[in-house]
């Protein structure tokens, strides 16, 4: 498919595609849509958000959102809800609670992660258009990033996962010094707290589910929150683009384990995980690697063309960029995510990323996906396609393997 064609898509409407599935390209007003991120909003309607522009890192990124109303059929026009003109804004995350609803996002010059601080506003919904408010930089230091669902503990603290970029002075960021931490507060966001993953070099993207048989869920479309207090894992995106790794909590997330490695391939581009209501946890990533792949590139801001002489950083680990970004496929779990045995294919392509650029044809990714499940057990994705558009796609309980 190409840009063009994609483009023409674009009008959200949902379409049936097989047995037990919908989908739709969501609406869009610029040419470049990446990392999406649903969740399920007070009014009943799925709420997604993402950034987009012309080129990521570049400082006309920002994020947009776009909702799929009860009983809708099509997804509304997208709503922009950050303005900064100098920075580039990214990797949105909706956090719903009974005081209102709170954007995450980061917002970095250019294409240095490293400088990244992480921003939230109030949203407040208003028909099907979406209205920000004043943005506020949390006090979590220079060069934090996020990207996965804030858990809630039964006490109360907010649990907002985070990777820290990092670069040894006078050089570039370039991934071979970022690690996984997380960030809580106990009182409802007004401070933060931040606890360390233990050697955690390349792990990022932590994403955390609830172990064993608990009651609730997870933000962004789950019942609530973490209801049960102490044990979780957390899941990451390697930089290293070998596997996706596995860390264990036993007190709430105030310490964790040594990430591991689980028996899914991945390839240094995000993943999403969530705990089901049948028990399993629902692993959605592309299952690919460097060892099955030849594809490199330099780093993922190559192509930005701005003048920056200052070297990569050196030392930490080797980070691995331009493994296709395909097939999509979601993983299943019954032992709390140690090994995912059952896969089904949820879309195909070449999935090549040795460019960002979203309008010459070459990018054919899908990637970035975000996962939730509705009270009807059906499954809701989003996922950046071809960087020209996000699709959604939705799959009846029956779809499930």
């Amino acid at each position: 498919m190409s840009p063009e064609e994609i483009a023409n898509r674009m009008d959200g409407r949902l379409s049936a595609r097989g047995e037990g599935r919908l989908e739709a390209f969501i609406p869009s007003p610029v040419i470049q849509n990446h990392a999406a991120f649903l969740a399920f909003l007070p009014d009943g309607s799925l709420g997604c958000a993402w950034f987009g522009g012309t080129l990521e890192g570049k400082s006309d990124i920002s994020i947009h959102m776009s909702r799929l109303l009860p009983g809708a059929q099509a997804w509304s026009d997208a709503s922009r809800i950050t303005d900064d003109p100098d920075h580039s804004e990214q990797n949105p995350v909706i956090h719903s609670a009974p005081n209102g609803i709170t954007l995450f996002h980061t917002s970095q010059v250019s294409g240095n992660q490293d400088s990244s601080l992480v921003k939230s506003r109030p949203l407040t919904l208003d028909g099907a258009c979406v209205r920000s408010g004043t943005s506020t930089t949390l006090p979590l230091g220079a060069g934090t990033f996020v990207r996965a669902p804030v858990i809630t503990r039964r006490d109360g603290a907010m649990l907002l996962p985070l990777f820290l970029c990092r670069a040894k002075p006078g050089t570039k960021w370039n991934g071979s010094h970022d690690t996984a931490a997380l960030a809580i507060s106990d009182n409802g966001g007004e401070t933060w707290r931040t606890v360390d993953v233990p050697n955690s070099f390349g792990c990022v993207h932590m994403t955390i589910v609830p172990l064993g048989a608990q009651e609730g869920g997870q933000d962004g479309g789950q019942a609530g929150g973490l209801e049960g207090d102490q044990e979780m894992a957390a899941f990451f995106r390697r930089r290293q683009a070998d596997f996706v790794y596995r860390t264990e909590s036993h007190d709430g997330g105030e310490t964790w384990s040594v990430p591991v490695a689980t028996d899914v391939p991945n390839n240094n581009s995000s993943i999403n995980a969530i705990r089901l209501k049948d028990g399993r946890i629902a692993l959605l990533s592309n299952p690919v690697s460097a060892a099955t792949s030849a594809d490199r590139r330099a780093s993922l801001y190559d192509e930005l063309g701005e003048d920056d002489d200052r070297p990569d950083s050196d030392g930490g680990i080797a980070p691995i960029w331009g493994v296709p970004r395909a097939p999509l496929t979601l993983c299943f779990s019954e032992d709390d995510g140690k090994t995912f045995p059952v896969r089904k294919l949820v879309e195909d392509g070449p999935g090549t990323c040795l460019s960002n650029n979203s309008i010459d044809g070459h990018n054919k990714e899908l990637s970035y996906p975000v996962l939730v499940e509705g009270e009807d057990e059906a499954l809701h994705l989003a996922f950046t396609f071809h960087r020209r558009a996000i699709k959604y796609v939705r799959l009846e309980k029956s779809w499930r393997p």
